[in-house]
């Protein structure tokens, strides 16, 4: 919902950061049990219909960051959906002050939302492998097209006896490309909350990405970091930031008082 013209916001342009996505161990983000009749594997990843291929769902990846985003900024997780708590702030004032429920948003069905949430930042595509991951695993005599079979066992305290039970993966070393997270600026202190998009991906490459991260699973790491800005006044003319060589979301914010200088420039108000 853009919701700019009643709060006041003006749109100045967009940020837009692309990359690769490296699964440093096997990666499982579950599917439906029932789409995947061949194998009857208990729990399938999710894929793509049209050619079969696993993808990461950008609901998954921007859901993690907002997750580890909430709990790294100590906010209360106050509002339940579908029995999951979070974090939604449901006051004008409190949203004013949260840079996380601007830049993730709110819920749309949130009470009084019309009144004070305004537009959401952070949009995050959903990634598919990249074409040089889906030759190498073609090439491969995998135990389902891209993927792997894990086989893990829940064992009873008292008797010992083993209950198995499998967990498709995809293999450790594959690539999911582009990453695509596009971020919309509509007043200035939207550049500086870009930093908290950079250290969302950071916090997700410390924790996991996906289902049994406990038990190995799930570790990333976002490589080949791009910057580009189109802003408001002439849209159709990309400007790159300079990011040469093998950037990480660490090296970005590193650089984050340059970054910030350039963003800045770059998407003067309107």
């Amino acid at each position: 919902m853009d919701q700019s013209s009643q709060s006041g916001l003006r749109f100045r342009g967009r940020v837009f950061l692309q990359g690769e996505v490296r699964a440093v161990t096997g990666l499982h983000i579950g599917g439906a049990a029932g789409a995947l009749a061949i194998g009857g594997v208990d729990q399938p990843v999710v894929r793509n219909p049209l050619n079969d291929q696993p993808y990461l769902p950008g609901s998954s990846l921007r859901g993690k960051m907002r997750s580890l985003s909430e709990k790294f900024l100590g906010l209360p997780f106050n509002r339940q959906i579908s029995g999951v708590r979070i974090h939604s702030c449901r006051t004008t004032d409190s949203y004013r002050a949260c840079d996380l429920c601007q830049v993730f948003g709110v819920p749309g069905s949130e009470r009084g939302q019309v009144d004070f949430g305004g537009p959401t930042r952070l949009l995050v595509r959903d990634i598919p492998l990249a074409p040089e991951t889906v030759q190498q695993l073609d090439a491969l005599e995998t135990d389902l097209p891209y993927t792997e079979i894990k086989w893990e066992a829940t064992i009873d305290r008292i008797t010992s006896a083993a209950v198995p039970r499998q967990q498709e993966r995809v293999p450790a070393g594959a690539v999911f490309a582009p990453l695509d997270l596009i971020y919309s600026v509509y007043e200035t202190a939207d550049v500086e909350r870009f930093r908290l998009v950079l250290q969302a991906l950071a916090l997700v490459e410390d924790d996991y990405l996906g289902g049994q991260g406990s038990r190995g699973s799930g570790r990333v790491r976002f490589e080949k970091l791009t910057l580009a800005v189109r802003n408001r006044a002439r849209y159709q003319q990309e400007a790159r930031w300079d990011t040469s060589g093998d950037m990480r979301p660490a090296d970005l914010l590193a650089r984050w008082d340059t970054l910030k200088a350039w963003l800045s420039q770059q998407l003067p108000e309107a």
